[in-house]
């Protein structure tokens, strides 16, 4: 069975394995003990009420129950960009015109922004590539907005995500290799890695302020603006089938793509339900819809998924499902059902 709930201390082991498998370009996982020991020791303090909102982060992970190990992770920062500086680059337009030699001509730019500032972000969403079947991926995705939906006081009225650019299976980023490179003369990976790691300042030290014309970069920097990495193609479709949508930013190091939307009109935000469990081991048969459920509960919060029968006051389900949800007769889950979009 594969559960989701929030992370602790001993996951520490799982998540630097996991790290290891996420490959150059997933920033908020990087293969470095101290710095994930302190993401965890964030969340723990984000769930205790101990942190501003700048620094607040939640963590979730996937366990399988059977092997009790973790197997994927997901995360909320609160708001982005209240501690420290949140870059992006904004892809823009900028007209070179003259009516005397009767010419116009748009050019597309990239101009360094901090417009996502104070929104909430999705983000160290990885799943173990063993485990990539079934419906695992949207369990792991979609929690997050289950969660969003119960505690919506804890978060901002907009959320993004910053999607995995395109990189070749040797870590290279022709979008760093035409822009990065110029600005900070060292490796892809190694940005990367600083970033992740929380080594920040030299961006704000080194990226320039004024805008890039997007026609002076090579061309296969220009092609992959806005495109997502190949095993990040899933993760992206099953945010667009939220409603969230690419509205122009990318990363600045790997011109990955950022989606947003109002949290309010995400589909799984709107649609949640909160409703009351019936446990029946008797006439209930696991033949229903699959619906996405997780506890009421901030502090011991659990999530799965479950083949049930929902009503608009009910959710039938038997005593092993509850058990897990850590619910009885009468008490109270959200649930959501899935949608079956192609990933």
């Amino acid at each position: 069975m594969m559960i989701i709930r929030p992370i602790e201390r001993r996951d520490l082991a799982d998540l630097l394995t996991l790290a290891g498998k996420s490959g150059v370009g997933l920033t908020s996982l990087p293969q470095n003990e101290d710095t994930l020991s302190a993401r965890i020791e964030r969340a723990l303090k984000t769930w205790q009420g101990e942190l501003p909102k700048g620094e607040q982060c939640y963590l979730f992970v996937m366990e399988d129950t059977e092997r009790q190990q973790v197997v994927g992770v997901s995360a909320i920062e609160v708001a982005v960009g209240l501690s420290e500086p949140w870059y992006s680059f904004r892809v823009g337009t900028q007209v070179h015109a003259s009516k005397q030699l009767n010419v116009y001509k748009s050019i597309p730019t990239l101009f360094l922004s901090n417009d996502h500032t104070g929104h909430s972000e999705l983000c160290t969403l990885f799943l173990d590539p063993d485990y990539r079947n079934g419906e695992n991926g949207k369990l792991l995705s979609k929690v997050r907005f289950l969660f969003m939906a119960a505690f919506r006081n804890h978060f901002s009225h907009k959320v993004i995500a910053e999607m995995r650019g395109f990189s070749d299976e040797q870590g290279r980023s022709p979008f760093w290799e035409s822009v990065g490179r110029h600005f900070f003369s060292i490796e892809f990976a190694k940005a990367d890695y600083l970033s992740g790691t929380g080594q920040k300042a030299f961006i704000a030290e080194l990226m320039p302020k004024h805008p890039l014309y997007v026609e002076f970069l090579a061309e296969d920097a220009q092609k992959v603006i806005g495109e997502v990495h190949p095993h990040t193609a899933p993760a992206r479709k099953l945010l667009e089938a939220e409603g969230l949508r690419y509205q122009g930013y990318v990363d600045i190091f790997d011109g990955g793509p950022t989606l947003e939307a109002e949290i309010d009109e995400i589909r799984s935000v709107k649609l949640s339900k909160l409703v009351k469990v019936m446990v029946d081991d008797g006439g209930y048969s696991p033949s229903g819809s699959t619906y996405l459920v997780a506890n009421d509960s901030y502090d011991h919060y659990r999530a799965l998924l479950v083949h049930g029968e929902l009503d608009n006051e009910h959710l039938r389900i038997n005593a092993e499902t509850a058990a897990l949800l850590g619910v009885e007769q009468g008490g109270a889950v959200w649930a959501i059902k899935l949608i079956q979009e192609k990933v």
